[in-house]
Formats: C-alpha cells, structure tokens, sequence
C-alpha cells in the first residue's frame, strides 16, 4: 500500500497529460504525497500554464503525445524560458528515439509507460531535490551525494569513507567527485545520464544547459582509467546526451 508522505510540501506540480486516467492517476497519487497537483490536457495549454499560471510550477511532468503542440515542443519552449523548472517527461516503453530527443529538447529526467508509483515518486523527489524546491532537510541529507556505505561498482568495492575502491588486493584512490559520479551511475544504472544533471548535481551548476565545458567528459575519462579497461568500458558513452552505466 502506498505510503502517504511524511513530508507533505504542498510544492505545485503541474501535469501535462492527455490520457484522462493516466492524468487523474498522477493528480491522485502526487496529492497522496502532499503534493499540489495541477493538469492540462493540450500541450498548448499546458505550456500556457507552466508560463504564466498561478501558483508557479515547481516542477512538470510532460507526456510526448500531446494534443495542441507536442511535449518536445513544450520542453523546449519551457527550457528556454524558465531554464531553471525541472522538467520530467513522460515516453513511450523502451523509446530510447524518445528518450534522447527529450534530452535534446531539454528535459531533466524520464520515466517510461507503464512506469511504477513508486518510481515515479522517486525521480519526482529527485528531482525537487536537485532543483532545490524541496525543503525537506531530512530527505535531502538522507539522498546526499556520496553514500554512507560501501557499495559495488562492477569488480570494485567502492568505500566512500576511505575513498578508495577496491578489488583482488588492489586498491586505487577516489576523489569526492569520482565517488558522486560512481553513486549517481549507480542509481541510474542502465538508464541515460544527461551531461545537465551531472553538471547539476555533482559540479553544481544552477544553470548547466548555459554552460560550455568539457569537464564531465575529461573526469569520465580519468574515473574509467582508475577503473581499468573492463570495468571502465561499462560506462558507456551516450553521444550527444551523456553516459549510461551498464552494470
């Protein structure tokens, strides 16, 4: 059974889908969680809202079909206008055509249909937390960047307290940033991680799609030389998008 949220924020999320049970399903599950839901069931009218409506959206969820104009349009016209709003969107089962050009239009995450609650939840949270519209300390500390525990990278032990990883008796040395890049693949494990919400995330840009910079994929490539040729090779370059950990 679902659990109602022990942190009811009330932040406004606006939903943007135009399959009515798949709508009032987001609406009622996001209320459940003490969320403010609101809908729109055109793209051109869900661009509207997240433009000018009131309360502001703190964040959006955005299918790809949509009548009116569609979610690609959308995003990309939000991006440019309100570059810091974190966008979600919504695609079609194992679209990666999808995936990608949500990325493209400017897109923060994904989930793909039919998605669970819980994760939907999940990359809501993430999401609000990354932008910093969450003013839940608690879960904020509890999703930090670099985990607690020791955790598995492939052939390696990764312990953040010693920041070293680990394996057959050799060990190799991690700064902070290899062990926040190591922890997000981790947690996106097969899913894409764009350059944005690395640079987002780990680096800490507040506006990252305005940023120019290398500096993702000169440490990418220095973390898989410290991983070594197998291990190394399971970080797998997305061109133009980013990076995909195979696990």
């Amino acid at each position: 059974m679902q659990q109602r949220s022990e942190h009811a924020t009330g932040l406004p999320i606006l939903v943007v889908e135009d399959e009515e049970a798949i709508m009032r399903g987001l609406c009622d599950v996001l209320a459940f969680r003490g969320y403010a839901p609101s809908a729109a069931e055109r793209g051109d009218l869900g661009l509207e809202r997240a433009l000018d409506g009131e309360p502001e959206p703190a964040l959006v969820v955005l299918d790809v079909m949509l009548p009116g104009l569609s979610g690609f349009d959308v995003c990309e016209r939000l991006r440019a206008a309100k570059p810091w709003l974190p966008i979600l969107m919504l695609t079609a089962r194992g679209s990666e055509e999808d995936v990608l050009r949500g990325f493209r239009s400017g897109a923060d995450d994904y989930v793909t249909k039919p998605f669970s609650v819980s994760e939907l939840i999940a990359r809501v949270e993430a999401l609000l937390r990354r932008s910093g519209a969450s003013g839940d300390e608690a879960s904020r500390a509890s999703s930090g960047n670099a985990p607690a525990l020791p955790f598995p990278f492939g052939a390696w032990q990764i312990d953040p307290g010693q920041r070293t990883a680990e394996r057959s008796g050799q060990r190799v040395a991690l700064t902070t940033r290899d062990l926040e890049i190591l922890e997000c693949f981790v947690r996106e494990k097969g899913r894409i991680v764009s350059r944005r919400l690395l640079l987002a995330e780990i680096w800490g840009y507040p506006d990252p799609e305005r940023v120019e910079t290398r500096s993702v994929d000169m440490h990418i490539a220095k973390l898989r030389k410290k991983l070594g040729p197998d291990d190394g090779a399971s970080i797998e370059t997305i061109r133009g998008e980013g990076y995909r950990y195979r696990g």
